[in-house]
């Protein structure tokens, strides 16, 4: 079975992009070395409402891109990872879970959460070298992305079930693979 992928698909991928890097860009607040930002709250928002493919590309290109818009270019490489892989597990989780939809996307969001804090932590822990901070930064960071995780969950979660009312179509991009 081949799929394929539509211009429509294109263009949404596109906005989405735009809003995560909008958003992550726009809306912040300053914290220690980096920022604190509502990154995470898009991230869930597309990976939730749009799948895991939408979630990875919107999630990495768009938090790299803020990043580089920003002047943290040294960091873009390691938000492309953590933020893609964060909009990949929490689409993928709310598409394969058994149970309910609100049940799946806090499983995404826990999964998202493990992994967008673990990668920069892991990544800035051991790549001082590379511009990433250090073990201090890492430690002193961690709560600050454990955080900003949580209230993007919190904000997401309904803003997604929300728009799938107003919205049903939308349901295609998350619906359970056949077989």
């Amino acid at each position: 079975m081949t799929s394929r992928v539509s211009p429509r698909d294109i263009a949404l991928t596109a906005v989405m992009i735009a809003l995560v890097a909008v958003v992550t860009r726009f809306l912040i607040v300053p914290v220690g070395a980096g920022y604190f930002n509502f990154a995470d709250m898009a991230i869930y928002f597309v990976a939730f409402t749009f799948g895991p493919w939408i979630g990875f590309l919107a999630g990495g290109v768009g938090a790299a891109i803020a990043d580089l818009s920003a002047g943290y270019a040294a960091f873009a490489p390691l938000t492309f990872v953590a933020h893609g892989l964060q909009g990949l597990a929490a689409g993928y989780l709310v598409r394969v879970l058994p149970g309910s939809l609100p049940v799946r996307m806090i499983a995404g969001a826990v999964a998202g959460t493990l992994i967008m804090a673990g990668a920069y932590f892991l990544g800035e822990y051991f790549g001082a070298n590379l511009g990433w901070g250090g073990p201090a930064q890492a430690v002193t960071e961690l709560p600050f992305n454990l955080l900003q995780n949580l209230a993007g969950a919190v904000v997401a979660i309904p803003l997604s079930l929300l728009m799938r009312r107003a919205y049903p179509p939308i349901a295609r991009y998350t619906a359970r693979p056949q077989g």
